[in-house]
């Protein structure tokens, strides 16, 4: 009787002896079982992506060597997508043994890979169709699906590469992109490429070297331009007017390991002389000369954070990032920024050149701090976190830039601008016979406008945090910009000191200017209402309360009765569109009769009014200039949203 140890040894013998035998049949039978693999891959491509795929020879050269000539993926009726002349590779025996591919070299000579874009469709579309899959009963692992997807994609990244001849080209609807890699080789984990890119017009050459483990999952990678030139990018000027480049940019990725169930990835990324120009964010070029971002993210099960030790550099300025996703019963979206006291001047200095104009020049003492917290739960938007603070420490503007904010205290010149071309000077002051003190303003015209634009006015500082909660909830829910939060203060420094240009620059400009103008108490708040009275556009081509009493009453502003002033208060949104609120008898359609009554019961609800204000109230007559327009007026009715029908006591 044999011994258990003998049976153990026999064991050992006939498995050892089969995986022998089967290594042996692998090895004899491996070109069928290669050429089997390649129809497979041929029947896939033509059964999911109506693609056919073509190999004029496959052949295995050695164990674990492959050689591929003259590969071939042709979407039907379209142009190729891929074409490689000669690829020969080397794949791990055990990864492919256990049902997985890891790339030991590669070696590719003349080929590319084709992506285009007709108003026929594309050669690419077949590739990007999401599959119908069906529902898990088991919610998705982020940490572990991550984690898989990465080291899926890191195993296809050889340790050893050499790539001739090959290139990516680019079409798209005729906007024709291509990038020869006159050289790509990664040799003992030393990566250099040679990149010649060219399009209509522009020919550049770009470089990638550094240092690139995929097994270790490290990377060290500087991206530039080996003429010391500005690195362009192709393309993105002619399919959407953006306009961008930069001198490097660094790429470093320290760690990327599963620890206790979580995905982590520390590194950090920089770059060197962004430019970026885009009629949606300023209208000159915005440079920014160095940016660095120290990241570690960090993927659990059920979500995804930046982590609060991230650091984000712009210039001089520090601030420290939290981004979190998390889809457990809810999904929740958090931000935090937090900028830890730095000094004014500084911050002012490290601004990015060309979004902030109106600062250039500006000259502060003091210190800052500011921290901001934003949540958003998808099924409970009206719970909405957002939280600015910023905390001044001896803050003061000592010497102001092109925005000079003094002058509102005075006697000045306004000129607004439409659609760019400047209109007529305006005299702010006592020497236009327009101009009309607050004081000679009709009280409820007063109390109209400000009930509908802006009714805490006379006790915030420029910004009402309900009010944007409000409108980023709003926005979320309907995918679109529905609703602002602007306030007087916001509108008045948009009029006086900026333009109107629907720009990012523009609207970043406005923020720091209110912030400015209200906690530096550069301006009362009764002047600054006055001013606003004095400037708004109240119709075409007419600019000042005391324009539009005339334009539209033939009256003074203090005459204005209070039918008068509601009509005047809502169609402050749309000045230019007033004639439309009125039928073809003159008379206010039920969608402007409905938004006055609104307002009229509001400011009754608020004791802004009494009944007694509302007793004897004439219907609404145009006599002025302004009736014109109403018997020109050729247009269909648009509902002018002048205040919102839900009620918010800011």
């Amino acid at each position: 009787m044999r011994t258990t140890r003998q049976k153990v040894f026999l064991g050992l013998k006939i498995s050892g002896a089969l995986l022998l035998l089967g290594l042996v049949l692998l090895f004899v039978f491996r070109g069928s079982l290669l050429n089997k693999v390649m129809e497979r891959i041929d029947a896939k491509m033509q059964r999911d992506y109506q693609c056919r795929f073509q190999v004029a020879k496959a052949e295995f050269q050695g164990l674990s060597d492959l050689e591929f000539q003259h590969i071939t993926l042709v979407p039907n009726q379209a142009d190729t997508l891929v074409r490689i002349d000669n690829l020969k590779t080397s794949v791990n025996f055990w990864k492919l043994f256990t049902g997985d591919i890891q790339l030991g070299k590669l070696d590719i000579n003349r080929g590319y890979i084709q992506l285009v874009k007709t108003k026929n469709g594309s050669n690419f579309e077949a590739f990007l169709r999401s599959k119908k899959e069906k529902q898990e009963t088991t919610k998705v692992n982020y940490a572990k699906l991550l984690n898989r997807l990465t080291s899926n994609l890191l195993d296809l990244v050889p340790t050893d590469m050499q790539v001739k001849g090959f290139a990516v080209k680019l079409d798209d609807m005729g906007h024709k992109v291509v990038f020869d890699f006159n050289q790509l080789a990664l040799t003992d984990k030393k990566l250099n490429t040679l990149i010649e890119v060219t399009s209509e017009g522009f020919s550049q050459q770009w470089a990638v070297t550094g240092f690139a483990d995929p097994r270790d999952r490290k990377a060290d990678l500087e991206f530039f331009n080996p003429k010391s030139d500005t690195i362009r990018l192709p393309y993105l000027d002619q399919k959407f007017q953006l306009k961008t480049g930069f001198q490097s940019i660094h790429f470093n990725l320290e760690n990327l390991a599963m620890d206790s169930g979580e995905l982590h990835l520390d590194g950090y990324s920089s770059i060197r002389g962004l430019v970026v120009n885009h009629p949606k964010i300023a209208s000159k070029d915005v440079v920014i000369q160095n940016a660095r971002f120290d990241y570690r993210w960090v993927v659990g099960s059920r979500f995804l954070a930046l982590d609060s030790t991230s650091t984000l550099q712009l210039n001089n300025i520090k601030c420290k990032p939290y981004v979190a996703y998390t889809n457990e019963e809810d999904k929740i979206y958090t931000l935090k920024l937090a900028i830890p006291k730095m000094k004014a001047q500084d911050f002012i200095n490290s601004l990015p050149t060309g979004l902030f104009r109106h600062f250039e020049g500006m000259e502060a003492h003091g210190n800052f701090s500011y921290a901001l917290h934003f949540e958003y739960n998808n099924h409970k938007p009206k719970d909405l976190i957002f939280e600015s603070k910023l905390q001044p420490e001896g803050l003061k503007i000592t010497k102001y830039g092109e925005a000079d904010l003094n002058k509102i205290n005075g006697e000045f010149t306004y000129r607004a601008i439409d659609r760019g071309i400047p209109q007529r000077p305006i005299v702010v002051g006592p020497s236009n016979p327009n101009f009309t003190p607050l004081n000679e303003i009709s009280p409820y015209l007063q109390k109209c406008v400000l009930t509908s634009e802006d009714p805490s006015f006379f006790n915030h500082r420029g910004f009402i945090g309900e009010a944007f909660k409000q409108s980023i909830a709003k926005n979320i829910k309907t995918k679109k910009f529905a609703r602002g939060a602007s306030t007087i203060s916001m509108q008045l420094v948009k009029n006086v000191f900026l333009t109107r240009e629907k720009t990012l620059s523009r609207k970043l400009e406005e923020i720091l200017l209110v912030y400015i103008l209200e906690n530096n108490r550069i301006s009362t708040k009764e002047r600054m209402l006055e001013v606003y009275f004095n400037v708004i556009e109240w119709g075409p081509n007419v600019y000042g309360i005391g324009e539009a009493a005339q334009f539209y009453f033939q009256k003074r502003p203090a005459e204005l009765n209070l039918n008068e002033c509601l009509f005047l208060a809502t169609i402050v949104p749309k000045p230019k569109g007033f004639m439309y609120r009125f039928d073809g008898e003159q008379q206010l359609k039920p969608f402007a009769r409905q938004q006055n009554d609104f307002l009229t019961r509001l400011m009754l609800r608020r004791k802004l009014l009494t009944e007694t204000d509302t007793i004897g109230n004439f219907p609404l007559t145009i006599s002025g200039t302004a009736q014109q327009y109403l018997k020109q007026k050729i247009a269909p009715a648009v509902v002018i949203d002048s205040i919102n029908t839900e009620e918010f006591d800011f």
